[in-house]
């Protein structure tokens, strides 16, 4: 009666950190595969708003010690921590990959920025669940820093940063325990 697969994939989707992924690289096929199944979400007369910036090798890198330095510098004296400063450069170091995610404004604003965000989640997602079909580690972050990402990035006027989504190949099986509280204290029926 229902599809089992595409359940069991939301059911087992899971955030797996930088720190929990291994050596081995995740592939260029791959990679593209994603993208692919991101550019097939939903939008609101077609404005297609995400857009993805492909950070690997040194570039991953370079990001680790710009979001670093950032840090640094927007963070005081008395707030900043050590431990948060070494683990933005060893998520960058640790990632196979880093896709910057980033959405497009329809410059002639023919649909409320809120869809366009929703619509580039939604590309995310299709992303989370291609990782997580296929046994690849992923995580979305989005710090403060990405307010920051016009610093790194060569952005398009209307185009602005809403996060990294990190990916990883990984060792250890992943608790699939959901953390949900019921659908039903969520949902009100009215015609029942």
């Amino acid at each position: 009666m229902f599809k089992e697969d595409i359940n069991e994939i939301i059911k087992n989707r899971r955030s797996v950190f930088p720190a929990q992924y291994n050596d081995k690289p995740v592939s260029d096929a791959f990679i593209k595969l994603v993208l692919e199944n991101a550019n097939q979400a939903p939008t609101h007369r077609l404005t297609q708003p995400w857009r993805f910036k492909v950070l690997q090798g040194d570039a991953k890198d370079r990001l680790g010690v710009f979001l670093s330095n950032t840090y640094t510098d927007i963070t005081s004296n008395q707030d900043f921590s050590p431990f948060k400063f070494n683990k933005i450069i060893k998520n960058c170091k640790s990632s196979s990959v880093i896709i910057a995610i980033c959405m497009q404004r329809d410059l002639k604003e023919r649909v409320p920025e809120w869809e366009e965000i929703a619509s580039t989640a939604m590309a995310v997602q299709n992303m989370w669940l291609t990782c997580s079909a296929n046994g690849i580690g992923c995580y979305w972050s989005s710090p403060k820093l990405i307010e920051y990402m016009d610093g790194f990035f060569d952005f398009e006027e209307g185009e602005r940063c809403l996060g990294f989504f990190y990916l990883g190949n990984h060792d250890k099986d992943i608790e699939l325990v959901s953390k949900r509280e019921p659908i039903e204290s969520k949902v009100d029926w009215l015609d029942k």
